[in-house]
């Protein structure tokens, strides 16, 4: 148990980072990381001795995000009651030029495929190699970097407006 504390408790902040960015909402992202660790404990004779402890965590947060986020498009989204918003909330002025920009690239990574948004998050946002997101999201490490590759280009278009330019083709000379 206590080994299990040591890998677990360093990566807690990482997976929350992930849980808030995959579902938009810091209670919702505690619940979602309160329930990881759950599951982690009760599961933990079941890893793989061979696997990282960081990419199934991961992995269970991914899914339990997916498994939330779908459940809540069945029920219609969540909503939230005006008495339930605090006043600060509600009267709070937005932050001028970085609340745009911020609101832009939300709607940018909102505007990007389930599948090509979970890769850029874990590689770009959570640092994991390509090899550590293809084990977390199932896929080849192939795949992981085309999707990162495409998630790119697409965020450049959307944030910048913009057509993406080609990349220059590589030509290998002998």
């Amino acid at each position: 148990m206590q080994q299990m504390m040591l890998l677990v408790t360093p990566l807690i902040p990482a997976l929350r980072r992930y849980a808030v960015s995959l579902l938009r909402d810091r209670s919702d992202a505690d619940d979602l990381v309160q329930d990881t660790l759950e599951l982690a404990i009760t599961r933990w004779h079941q890893r793989r001795d061979d696997s990282s402890v960081r990419s199934w965590l991961f992995a269970i947060v991914h899914n339990l995000a997916i498994s939330r986020l779908r459940q809540q498009r069945r029920r219609g989204g969540a909503h939230l009651p005006i008495d339930d918003a605090g006043e600060a909330v509600l009267a709070m002025p937005p932050r001028q030029e970085a609340g745009l920009q911020h609101r832009d690239l939300v709607r940018a990574l909102d505007a990007l495929h389930e599948d090509q948004r979970s890769v850029l998050l874990l590689v770009t946002v959570e640092g994991l190699s390509y090899a550590e997101t293809a084990e977390v999201l199932g896929i080849p490490t192939g795949t992981v970097m085309s999707r990162l590759s495409r998630a790119r280009d697409r965020m450049i278009q959307l944030m910048d407006g913009e057509a993406v330019a080609q990349r220059p083709i590589l030509r290998r000379l002998k």
